[in-house]
């Protein structure tokens, strides 16, 4: 029941699921638009998949040191990344960078939304942990959906990324109102 906790979620819901909206299309985008063979896709994958390890060591230290502002950092990070991406992927070599930069940049949002989750859960942490695992769930067939409908309504495979990008910058809306209702809640 608090709000907090629920806004956290939110966060995770709408923010991650800019990532999901270009992940889940990476293949085709890839082949199609990038122009790379269907034999590079292993290397996308991994390139996204180190991007993400890289993603999780940058989040924790971030989440240790400066936890909202690691959270902005993150999320912020992953509007510009997307939002790039739409022209990066043109080219097979930028593709490539971008794929590992928004496997980095959105799994970096990953400890700080864990942390601040645990933060504002208070009593409740253990149910809280579950409910961060179902958004981010959420956030990954949200993101797919959304990608999908951008796309069957004839955007093409660079829409997902734009889509993608405003879905971060919803994210860092409800996280900079969540921090202004906890700042108010404070005096």
């Amino acid at each position: 029941g608090r709000v907090q906790v629920w806004m956290t979620l939110i966060v995770g819901m709408v923010g991650f699921g800019g990532m999901f909206a270009v992940y889940t299309y990476i293949s085709t985008t890839l082949t199609d638009v990038s122009g790379l063979g269907a034999s590079f896709i292993p290397l996308a994958l991994m390139l996204y998949g180190l991007g993400m390890v890289a993603g999780n060591f940058v989040g924790g230290y971030l989440a240790d040191r400066a936890l909202m502002k690691g959270l902005f950092l993150s999320m912020g990070s992953l509007v510009v990344i997307l939002a790039v991406f739409v022209m990066a992927v043109r080219n097979p070599y930028t593709a490539l960078i971008f794929v590992f930069l928004i496997g980095l940049a959105g799994s970096s949002m990953v400890p700080g939304l864990q942390t601040r989750l645990m933060d504002v859960a208070e009593d409740a942490q253990t149910l809280a942990a579950s409910l961060n695992h179902a958004a981010l769930n959420i956030a990954n067939a949200f993101g797919a959906w959304i990608g999908g409908v951008v796309i069957a309504a004839g955007y093409g495979y660079t829409a997902p990324a734009a889509v993608g990008s405003l879905l971060a910058v919803a994210g860092l809306v409800v996280l900079a109102v969540a921090v202004i209702l906890q700042r108010r809640a404070a005096r």
